[in-house]
């Protein structure tokens, strides 16, 4: 019997790679592995809020079927809402609700490029871009964030990775795993760029709230901006804390005109999929004041963990390199060996999971990626391991 052919937009080789096969073998041995990449709310916090969000979701007291394209207006309305807690002024219509942010940019890919264009994606970053892209058929370019105390935005990198097959830019705002946010003149300049090619730019900003220093919302976010056609990209799974209640949003912005059109076309995407639940939209009033407390109890996991991760590192020969925001933490190991054998050496020898920066696309050094969510007890024991480890291997 023949066997049917899988479409090419399909990721190939997706067989285990040596990171997860032995973690797969630690674990089939029973061993008590010291996981420092984990990054679920649900999962890293006792005192996670289960029964408030399930009390907000009890209270909605109607579950008729209403479809709206860009979603329900009230929650539409809530977002809002949730800008202008942060000092910024936007309407229901340029709002438009998906189901996740991954979705989102589905979304946008649709609206923006016909199959074989090309998208513009930072590295280091999440690698997931590589593989949205390949499912709706377009191809992505990477532009470089570089490290010199600090990260900030290659322009001269951007620039060269434009193309007559360009059609927008992402940027991750803050990036992850870096925790990179843009300072306003890189802002304007990716705006003004993106203008003069005639450009959009898509900027996820789901790790806003985690910001760790003092630019302020409104100096780095592309929310309210008019010079350029931008998208910005948030939801629940980290606004709130809340990967399980599978809502997001998209923010336009830019000329009235322009912005006219992109949301007729977004409307008639987001027609054809109607993807956000009934409970989870009227509930979103809700479940954004409940997520504002786990924001808080986060962000204080995060100052703890990054005070805690500093002060073990202060003697060792590794360093952590600097972050603006966000729940993720980058450390650089001497390189004496690679990246790959820091993080099974880590594995094997100690118990202690960890990300390379190669699953970032980072392009030198050797790096280590933690999560800074990690419950304080396995945080502290694994640094203090990866101190020890350091320490022979250096």
């Amino acid at each position: 019997m023949s066997l049917p052919t899988y479409s090419k937009r399909l990721p190939s080789g997706l067989a285990q790679n040596r990171h997860s096969l032995a973690i797969s073998e630690q674990r089939r041995r029973g061993t008590a592995l010291l996981d420092l990449t984990v990054s679920n709310p649900t999962e890293c916090f006792e005192t996670y809020p289960h029964s408030a969000i399930n009390n907000a979701l009890s209270q909605v007291r109607s579950f008729r079927y209403a479809p709206d394209p860009l979603g329900d207006l009230e929650a539409r309305r809530a977002v809002c809402d949730y800008y202008k807690a942060r000092h910024v002024t936007v309407s229901p219509e340029q709002i438009i609700l998906t189901a996740s942010t991954s979705e989102a940019y589905s979304y946008l890919f649709k609206l923006l490029c016909d199959p074989g264009d090309e998208v513009l994606i930072p590295i280091p970053s999440y690698p997931l871009f590589t593989y949205l892209g390949a499912l709706e058929s377009i191809t992505t370019i990477s532009y470089k964030m570089v490290y010199d105390g600090a990260w900030y935005l290659d322009f001269g990198s951007l620039r060269q990775a434009i193309s007559p097959r360009t059609k927008a830019i992402v940027t991750v705002n803050p990036n992850n795993p870096t925790g990179t946010l843009l300072n306003p003149a890189e802002r304007d300049q990716l705006l003004e760029i993106a203008r003069k090619h005639e450009l959009a730019i898509i900027s996820d900003e789901v790790f806003a709230d985690y910001n760790l220093g003092a630019k302020p919302f409104t100096a780095t976010s592309l929310v309210g901006t008019t010079s350029a056609v931008s998208f910005v990209l948030n939801g629940l799974s980290k606004a709130a804390g809340m990967p399980q209640m599978k809502l997001a949003w998209i923010v336009l912005n830019g000329p009235e005109e322009e912005r006219h059109g992109a949301m007729e076309g977004l409307e008639v995407i987001a027609d054809t999929y109607l993807s956000v639940g009934t409970p989870v939209a009227k509930a979103l009033p809700q479940l954004l004041a409940i997520g504002s407390k786990i924001r808080d109890e986060i962000l204080g996991r995060v100052r703890s963990n990054l005070a805690l991760l500093d002060a073990h590192l202060a003697s060792a020969a590794a360093h952590r390199l600097h972050l603006d925001a966000g729940w993720s933490a980058m450390v650089q190991v001497p390189e004496t060996q690679s990246e790959e054998e820091w993080v099974m050496g880590l594995i094997q020898e100690h118990s202690v999971v960890t990300q390379p920066g190669y699953f970032f696309d980072t392009d030198r050094g050797a790096y280590l990626v933690l999560s800074l969510i990690t419950p304080p007890g396995v945080f502290e024991n694994g640094v203090e391991r990866i101190r020890a480890y350091v320490a022979n291997h250096s």
